[in-house]
């Protein structure tokens, strides 16, 4: 058999659309080894959120939208390069990702995103995106009532015992108890940050005739506050970008 019939994955392909979801390897080291503030780094955020702009404009992947929440990133595709070569699709653009971010923290420790592909059509945009974002949310409550532990004098595997089988309302009446109101903390750590190209308008100045001008662009836009997927107006809006 020639060595290139072995590459029996090599040619696996997959039709649009899609979602491509990067997942943070190991981050707890990287955590540790760049100091984080917990329960959340705004900075750690400021990154990602950088690294899914590139991902948008820059990287010649061309993704719709993207989702990002702690360390992870979900990357809408309704049209896929490569010919929608799923270990190329996965590799390149979990590779992209990781630059990007050793970049932008001006790492010197190593880190890698791990990728895999989901298949998108019909409704199941809207599926997706609610169960990640509840993921943001029990990974939100979670971080919060950890670190609070932690600072009590807990261990992380003791806290992490501590919380295990707890229910999400007797989690958030613990940090209320602690002055922490979960449903009052910034929106980004609660419900994650949703980026989207947008065409634009903008002006400029036409060096020829000295007037100004009016040209199409394209923008991302970064609403401050996502609505929640599960409600009419978040799956208005996924609908919107999808052309569900």
């Amino acid at each position: 058999m020639d060595s290139k019939d072995r590459e029996i994955f090599s040619n696996l392909s997959i039709f649009p659309p899609v979602f491509v979801r990067l997942d943070g390897r190991a981050f707890h080291r990287l955590s540790r080894a760049l100091e984080l503030k917990k329960p959340f780094d705004p900075a750690f955020h400021t990154a990602m959120r950088s690294v899914c702009r590139y991902l948008l404009t820059e990287s010649g992947l061309t993704p719709t939208f993207a989702y990002t929440f702690s360390d992870e990133i979900s990357l809408y595709f309704s049209t896929l390069p490569f010919s929608g070569r799923v270990e190329k699709l996965d590799s390149v653009t979990a590779a992209v990702a990781a630059s990007a971010l050793t970049i932008e923290l001006g790492c010197r420790e190593p880190l890698a995103f791990d990728a895999r592909t989901i298949p998108a059509t019909g409704e199941f945009a809207i599926e997706y995106l609610i169960w990640r974002q509840n993921e943001a949310w029990r990974n939100h409550i979670n971080a919060y009532c950890q670190t609070a532990l932690v600072e009590e004098g807990m261990s992380a595997r003791e806290a992490a015992a501590t919380l295990r089988g707890m229910q999400s309302d007797a989690m958030h009446e613990m940090m209320f108890e602690r002055g922490v109101n979960l449903a009052a903390t910034p929106a980004w750590q609660r419900r994650g940050t949703l980026l989207y190209r947008e065409e634009c308008v903008k002006e400029g100045h036409n060096p020829l005739t000295g007037e100004t001008v009016e040209a199409k662009r394209t923008c991302i836009r970064e609403p401050e506050e996502v609505p929640l997927f599960s409600t009419d107006e978040g799956a208005a809006l996924v609908r919107s970008l999808t052309g569900a």
